[in-house]
């Protein structure tokens, strides 16, 4: 089964709290939410975790052309530039809001991008955050997307000073659940029939982790 991360990872971000609460009259306006700060290039022994770039789009699509990758995910495999554009403009709203930083996988050895992982539905005020990933199918199996969410919950707990991380993960994605569980994300419940799409109504599992749980390996 693909590794395709938390089961709605991108198309669910919530662009800030508030935005569509009021009729702009009487309420006041929502406060912007503080953005994570832009981290450095996270090296690990494989792979530089950064920033996206508009660069890495090639690369990305590449990632999403494949249906077994995509089968998690809560959009279709990528068939034409409109695919394309629309991840590539949720990620500029959640960028412009500051409520979250899409991270791509660069491996060491060849400089190709081959997975991301995004840490978004930021909330200052209780200082948590989620976390989605996807990778190449080409590449399953390696360990590769342990190896970054480590680099990137250690950054999330250290610098960003996060308290806890959630992850939601499809009850029949097995590669997404031993992934969260390797880094000792806690399954914490189950809602049922929790989203509808692509022609499928689902459960989703949460999973959370808190910082004082946090024991990266050595």
């Amino acid at each position: 089964m693909a590794l395709s991360g938390v089961a709605n990872a991108e198309l669910r971000m919530r662009w800030g709290c508030g935005a569509l609460g009021g009729n702009g009259l009487h309420d006041p306006a929502p406060i912007p939410p503080m953005p994570l700060s832009d981290p450095p290039v996270l090296e690990t022994q494989r792979l530089r975790v950064r920033v996206f770039r508009d660069a890495d789009l090639d690369d990305i699509e590449a990632v999403h052309r494949d249906d077994e990758t995509t089968f998690f995910l809560p959009y279709g495999t990528w068939r034409t530039a409109e695919d394309r554009r629309a991840w590539h403009d949720r990620v500029k709203v959640m960028l412009t809001a500051g409520t979250g930083v899409q991270f791509v996988l660069e491996e060491r050895a060849t400089g190709r991008v081959v997975g991301a992982c995004v840490v978004f539905r930021h909330d200052e005020g209780s200082a948590r955050a989620e976390i989605g990933y996807v990778l190449g199918r080409a590449h399953w199996g390696r360990g590769l997307m342990r190896e970054a969410l480590e680099a990137v919950v250690t950054h999330a707990f250290g610098p960003w000073g996060l308290r806890r991380l959630e992850a939601e993960v499809d009850p029949d994605n097995a590669r997404s659940d031993r992934v969260v569980r390797s880094l000792g994300f806690v399954e914490e419940g189950r809602l049922r029939m929790r989203w509808s799409a692509k022609g499928r109504t689902y459960d989703t599992r949460i999973f959370g982790l808190l910082r004082e749980e946090w024991k990266p390996r050595a």
